[in-house]
């Protein structure tokens, strides 16, 4: 198949005038007037490759923690409708067992490309190593300090697919747990109450990456620039969830800013109740409440997010994003950030042919998941 006529995001993160061509689960080519029969006319329209959400627990009324191959299925099937087309699955704070089980169930979908799915490419390891000051919308019943053996054997079962780790630098353990994690897979600090100084250490430790930047952390204050500061100092890459709740517009300008495109990643951390009606759902063992798309505890804590992530990049644009930085913090550096990027996250000849068609009006026209139009 081609796909003619259309502006196609290139890894430089520009638009150009391209088409792009592939036949199998591979892109063949991407170049100027390529001839064939079977064609999509892509006029005015942009090309981009399928988004990359690192961080998503559930859609749908489905949660990747229920523990269930129908309800990852339910999940995948949501994404690719929206145009994500690789996800990690993403955990809570729960005790060894409980994760195991998740993981187990998990592993059969790990890297395979099902029609009509979107690809499962891994895990999101989000607890139990947070601090309780910091928990959030996590069950404080199952947090603990990190722990690099239980690490190590949830890592061993995964077969190797826990590509991200969180972690709170300040907790006892943490940092020999950080410089070990980090040889196999990517850690993150997250749910923490360090300062600049506890931020830095993990860095240096081995820590890359920042989970749903400003939520969860201590505010970056002039005398006191904490995890933010030490971010802006030393992360490889930092999250943002861009749904108009968790982060003020102004904010998500400024972040994008400090950090640059080259290192912003944009995240739906969406729970089960994305895509569905207000109303009363769960997240982690707790009774979430959603109300006008906004998902609370009883408390009133705000917990995860009711927006997919295509709609996060048209939000990130109406908030005064550029499209292009937007699409990349949605392909590009999710993809480079857990450890995709040699697979999926950009059009790139020999790439999985992973792609999205918008309309100028950012609405999805067509979905490509591993060289197969997707039908919803």
């Amino acid at each position: 198949m081609i796909i003619k006529n259309g502006k196609l995001f290139t890894e430089n993160a520009e638009f150009v005038l391209q088409d792009i061509a592939f036949s199998s689960e591979k892109i063949d080519a991407v170049d100027k007037n390529i001839c064939g029969e079977d064609v999509f006319d892509a006029t005015d329209c942009y090309v981009i490759p399928g988004f990359v959400d690192i961080h998503i627990h559930g859609a749908a009324g489905s949660d990747f923690c229920d523990n269930s191959e129908n309800d990852i299925k339910t999940i995948a099937e949501y994404l690719v409708s929206q145009g994500v087309t690789s996800f990690l699955g993403t955990t809570m704070a729960f005790d060894e067992p409980i994760l195991s089980d998740i993981i187990t169930t998990a592993k059969p979908f790990f890297n395979k490309n099902i029609d009509g799915q979107a690809t499962l490419r891994g895990v999101n390891m989000e607890g139990p190593f947070f601090s309780k000051a910091k928990k959030g919308a996590q069950a404080e019943k199952y947090i603990i300090d990190p722990d690099w053996d239980m690490f190590h054997r949830l890592f061993e079962l995964s077969g190797g697919n826990i590509r991200l780790l969180d972690i709170a630098p300040e907790l006892p353990g943490a940092l020999e747990v950080i410089e070990k994690a980090s040889k196999l897979c990517h850690v993150s600090i997250a749910h923490t109450t360090a300062n600049y100084d506890q931020a830095i250490a993990g860095f240096e430790h081995g820590a890359d990456h920042i989970t749903h930047l400003f939520n969860g952390m201590p505010p970056m204050a002039h005398r006191d620039p904490g995890v933010v500061g030490a971010a802006q100092d030393k992360a490889s890459y930092v999250e943002i969830i861009c749904d108009g709740i968790h982060i003020h517009p102004s904010i998500i300008r400024a972040a994008f800013r400090l950090f640059g495109d080259d290192r912003m990643c944009l995240i739906s951390d969406a729970m089960r109740a994305c895509g569905m009606p207000d109303g009363e759902y769960s997240l982690g063992g707790q009774k979430v409440f959603m109300n006008n798309g906004k998902a609370t505890l009883e408390s009133g804590t705000i917990a995860g997010s009711a927006t997919v992530l295509s709609e996060c990049v048209r939000r990130a644009v109406s908030f005064g994003i550029s499209l292009e930085s937007a699409i990349k913090a949605a392909t590009i550096n999710p993809a480079k950030s857990a450890g995709l990027y040699d697979v999926v996250g950009s059009l790139q000849v020999g790439k999985q042919a992973d792609i999205v068609v918008l309309d100028k009006d950012l609405n999805i026209k067509l979905v490509v998941l591993a060289g197969k139009v997707q039908q919803f």
